[in-house]
C-alpha cells in the first residue's frame, strides 16, 4: 500500500504541491484572525457546581474580576501640592474610555443627615478645588473619622493608599483591555514623574492583561528561536541550503495550519495552546530528518532518485504515521478531559501533529523529486566519524554491558521514586513570574498593606423573596457582620465589605458622624432612624453608594460578603475556606440559609485541580491507546511490553527530578509528562519498526539486527535529539517559571 501511495505522490506531485500551497494560503488567512484569550475561568467544565455558582453570582451581582487597583505609599500625600497631583490622577483615570467608576480617597464621600428630606445625602469629603492647606487638613480629619474607609482605602500604619478602578466588563473580555491598561499605567507614570511617589498596580484585570500580552510576545520569539536553531542544526547536518529550506517549508506550513485550525475551531490563544506552534516545529523537524536520512541512505545504495524516493516513502511512511499518531494520541486524549482549556489544547495539538504528517508525507517526496540529487557534501553526515564512534560505543555497551545498563536504570528509578515522594502539587496565580517582576512585587505590596487583591465572594441566600426586606433583615445583617468580623481576623484576608458596613456608615452619619456609633443599627435605632438608613440612589458624588447597591440582589433574597485576599495558593486556600465555612455554619442556620463560596479565587483553585487531574488521567489513557497502536503495529504482546518500558521510565525520572528540584505540579508544569511521553514513543517506534524491517534481511539474527538498527536509526535519533534539545532550550528563556521548567526538563 505504501509503495502505491508513494507512486501517487510522485506522479501527481504538481497537483499535490499546488493543493498544499492553496490550503496554506487559506490557513494563513485564518491564522491572521486568531485572538488572545481573555477568559480565565475556562479550566472548569460548565457543568461543574463551582462554575454554575460563579455564573449565578455574576448574574446577580456582576463581575468580581473587573477591579484594577493602584497603590501608593507616602507620608506627604496630604501636602497640598502632592494632594492636587493625586486628585489630578483621579481626573485622568476618569477620562480613560471604559473606566466606569473610581473609588479613592480624594473621591470619598460622607453621608450627611438631611432633616428636611429625612435622607442621608452623599457629599464629597474633599470638595474641589482645594486652595489652602488649612482646608485640606480639615477635610483630612473628616476622612480619618470614618471607620468605613479604614483598611479599604488606606492603611494608617504605613501611610498606604489604594485606588480602585472599575473597568467595563465587556471591554475587559476583548482586545481593548490592552489599551485600557496601557492608558491607566501611563496615567500613574505621569503621577510618579510629577510627584516622585512610586505607584503600584495590581488586580485581576492588570495581571490577566499583562500575562496574556506576554504569552503573545513569547510565542512569537519561541517560534522564531526554535526555527533559527533548527535551521542551524539542519545546515550543519545536511550542508545544503535547499534541503534546509525544504525542511523549514514543512514546519512553517505545519505552524500556519495549526493557527488556522485554532481559528476554524473557534478557539483563542491561551498559555497552553500557545505552546502548540513550537511543538509543531520540534515534531516536524524530526519527521524531515528521518525522511531525508532514509532518502540519502537509499540513494547512495541505488543511485536512482525515483527508487530512493519511493523506498523512502514506503519505509518511513508507516513509521512516521505511527510516530505522529501516538504523539497525537498523547496530546489528543486531553480532549476527553472536562477542562475546556485542556480540551482545546488536546484537540488542536492532536490535529496539528497529524497535519504535519500529511504535509511531510506529500511535500517532501514531491519537492525532492524536483531538486537535484544529493551530493557528497549533503550525505557526508552519514559517515561522520564522531557520530560513528559514538554509535559504535553505544553498540558495545548494549551488547556487552547489559548488567551495567540495568543497574544504572534501577538506581535512577530508585532515586526518582524517592524524588516523587517529595513532589508537591500547588499553584499560585502569579508564581510563574520572577520574584523581581513588577506584577509579582506589586501584588506583594498590596498583600503587605491591604491583605491582597484576589476576590473571594460569600453569598448568603435567605431562600425567601424579600427575605432581606423589613425589620427582620437586621437579624440577617447582624449575622453577616459577625461572619465579617471573623474573616477580618484571618491572616492575609482584608476586612470584608458588605451591606452591614454600609449600615454602620449610615448609622454613624445619623448620629452626626460620631465614631462611637459606627455599629449596626438595632431595633431601637430603627424606631428613630427610619428612612435615614436608606441612602439616596444618586451615585454622581462618589462610587460607594453605587458599590453598596450591588450587595443585595434585585429580589432582596441574597446578599454577599466581598473579601480581598492574598494569593495563598491551592494548598492553603481550601483550608482557609473550610475554616470560614465552619464558622458560617455556626452563625447561619443551614435549615434557613444557604452559604456559598465563589469568586475568581475559587474558580482558580477548581481550575488548577481540574487541569492537574485531567493531565494525570490523560497520560493513563494515552498509555492504553498507545499500547493498542503498538499491538496493531508489531502483533506481539512481548514487543508491546518492551516498548512501553522505555516510555514509562522517562516519565518516572522526570517526576523524580521535579521532586528533587522542588518544582511543583501545577498547570504550567504537568505538560512536561505529555511532551516526554511523545518524544520517548517517537524514538521507540522508529527503533522497533526499523528493527522489525531489518530482522528478515539479517536471517532473524537478533544481534546483527540490533547492530544494524543502531547504525541506521541511531544516527537519525541522535540528530533528532539535537533538534529537540535546541527546540526546548528556547523555553528556558521564558519569563514564566513553568515554561522554563518545561524547557529544561
Amino acid at each position: 500500500m505504501w509503495k502505491f501511495l508513494a507512486n501517487i505522490v510522485i506522479k501527481q506531485r504538481l497537483i499535490l504541491l499546488l493543493l498544499l500551497a492553496t490550503i496554506t494560503v487559506v490557513m494563513a488567512f485564518f491564522a491572521s484572525k486568531v485572538q488572545l484569550s481573555y477568559e480565565f475561568a475556562k479550566a472548569i467544565p460548565t457543568d461543574n457546581e463551582h462554575y454554575k455558582e460563579y455564573m449565578a453570582f455574576k448574574q446577580k451581582f456582576g463581575d468580581d474580576g473587573n477591579l484594577l487597583v493602584i497603590g501608593i505609599q507616602s507620608d506627604s500625600i496630604f501636602n497640598l501640592p502632592i494632594f492636587s497631583k493625586f486628585s489630578q490622577l483621579m481626573s485622568d483615570l476618569k477620562k480613560i474610555v471604559y473606566v466606569e467608576d473610581i473609588v479613592a480617597m480624594p473621591l470619598s464621600i460622607n453621608l450627611v443627615k438631611n432633616i428636611e428630606s429625612e435622607k442621608l445625602d452623599p457629599k464629597l469629603i474633599f470638595q474641589q478645588p482645594i486652595t489652602t492647606q488649612q482646608q485640606l487638613d480639615s477635610d483630612k480629619l473628616v476622612f480619618f473619622s470614618l471607620p468605613f474607609y479604614k483598611t479599604l482605602l488606606y492603611n494608617s500604619t504605613n501611610n498606604s493608599y489604594l485606588v480602585g478602578v472599575h473597568i467595563n466588563k465587556a471591554a475587559l473580555n476583548s482586545a481593548k483591555r490592552t489599551l485600557i491598561v496601557e492608558n491607566i499605567v501611563a496615567a500613574t507614570n505621569r503621577f510618579t514623574a510629577q510627584s516622585s511617589i512610586l505607584t503600584h498596580i495590581s488586580g485581576l484585570p492588570f495581571i490577566r492583561t499583562e500575562i496574556a500580552n506576554r504569552i503573545a510576545q513569547e510565542m512569537k520569539w519561541f517560534l522564531i528561536g526554535s526555527l533559527v536553531l533548527s535551521t542551524l542544526i539542519l545546515l550543519l547536518l545536511f550542508r545544503s541550503i535547499s534541503t534546509t529550506l525544504i525542511s523549514l517549508g514543512v514546519v512553517l506550513m505545519g505552524v500556519i495550519w495549526s493557527f488556522g485550525t485554532l481559528y476554524m475551531l473557534g478557539y483563542n490563544l491561551t498559555l497552553l495552546n500557545a505552546l502548540i506552534p513550537p511543538l509543531v516545529v520540534v515534531i516536524g523537524i524530526p519527521n524531515c530528518i528521518y525522511f531525508l536520512n532514509k532518502y540519502h541512505t537509499n540513494y547512495i545504495k541505488s543511485l536512482n532518485k525515483r527508487d530512493a524516493l519511493i523506498d523512502m516513502v514506503s519505509k518511513m511512511g508507516i513509521v512516521t504515521l505511527f510516530c505522529n499518531l501516538t504523539a497525537a494520541i498523547g496530546f489528543g486524549v486531553f480532549a476527553f478531559t472536562k477542562s475546556a482549556v485542556l480540551k482545546e489544547f488536546g484537540i488542536v495539538a492532536g490535529i496539528s501533529i497529524m497535519l504535519i504528517f500529511v504535509i511531510s508525507f506529500i511535500f517532501l517526496p514531491a519537492i525532492l523529486s524536483y531538486v537535484a540529487v544529493p551530493g557528497k557534501a549533503q550525505t557526508k553526515y552519514l559517515s561522520n566519524p564522531y557520530i560513528t564512534a559514538l554509535l559504535t560505543n553505544l553498540q558495545q555497551i548494549v551488547l556487552h554491558k547489559k548488567g551495567l545498563i540495568y543497574t544504572i536504570t534501577a538506581i535512577m528509578l530508585c532515586l526518582s521514586i524517592a524524588g516523587i515522594f517529595r513532589l508537591k502539587s500547588e499553584a499560585f496565580i502569579v508564581d510563574d513570574l520572577p520574584k523581581n517582576d513588577r506584577i509579582y512585587t506589586d501584588l506583594k505590596f498590596f498583600e503587605k498593606n491591604f491583605s491582597g487583591v484576589m476576590p473571594l465572594e460569600i453569598i448568603i441566600d435567605t431562600r425567601k423573596k424579600y427575605g432581606l426586606a423589613g425589620a427582620k433583615s437586621l437579624a440577617v445583617f447582624e449575622k453577616v457582620d459577625s461572619l465579617s468580623q471573623f474573616i477580618s481576623q484571618q491572616p492575609l484576608m482584608s476586612r470584608p465589605l458588605s451591606i452591614a458596613e454600609g449600615l454602620k456608615f449610615a448609622k454613624q452619619a445619623f448620629y452626626e458622624g460620631d465614631t462611637a456609633n459606627y455599629t449596626l443599627p438595632n431595633s431601637f435605632d430603627g424606631a428613630f432612624v427610619g428612612e435615614y438608613l436608606k441612602p439616596k440612589q444618586d451615585t454622581s458624588s462618589g462610587g460607594f453608594a453605587k458599590l453598596l447597591s450591588t450587595f443585595i440582589d434585585s429580589s432582596r433574597q441574597s446578599t454577599r460578603i466581598s473579601v480581598n485576599m492574598a494569593d495563598i495558593g491551592t494548598v492553603k486556600l481550601p483550608a482557609v475556606i473550610n475554616t470560614i465555612s465552619e464558622k458560617a455554619n455556626q452563625i447561619f442556620d443551614s435549615s434557613k440559609y444557604d452559604v456559598t463560596f465563589t469568586g475568581s479565587s475559587i474558580t482558580f483553585l477548581e481550575g488548577s485541580r481540574y487541569i492537574i487531574n485531567g493531565l494525570k488521567e490523560s497520560i493513563f489513557w494515552a498509555f492504553i491507546l498507545i499500547a493498542f497502536c503498538m499491538l496493531y503495529l508489531f502483533k506481539s504482546l512481548r514487543i508491546v511490553i518492551c516498548s512501553l518500558l522505555p516510555n514509562l521510565i522517562p516519565l518516572i525520572v522526570t517526576a523524580g527530578i521535579m521532586g528533587w528540584a522542588g518544582i511543583r505540579l501545577k498547570p504550567s508544569t504537568v505538560l512536561v509528562f505529555s511532551v516526554a511521553l511523545g518524544i520517548a514513543i517517537d524514538v521507540t517506534i522508529r527503533f522497533l519498526v526499523n528493527y522489525k524491517q531489518e530482522l528478515s534481511q539479517n536471517n532473524f539474527d537478533v544481534e546483527s539486527t540490533v547492530i544494524n538498527t543502531i547504525k541506521t536509526t541511531g544516527l537519525s535519533i541522535l540528530y533528532t535529539s539535537m533538534v529537540l534539545v535546541a527546540g526546548f532550550i528556547i523555553f528556558c528563556f521564558s519569563n514564566f517559571g513553568g515554561t522554563q521548567a518545561l524547557g529544561w526538563l
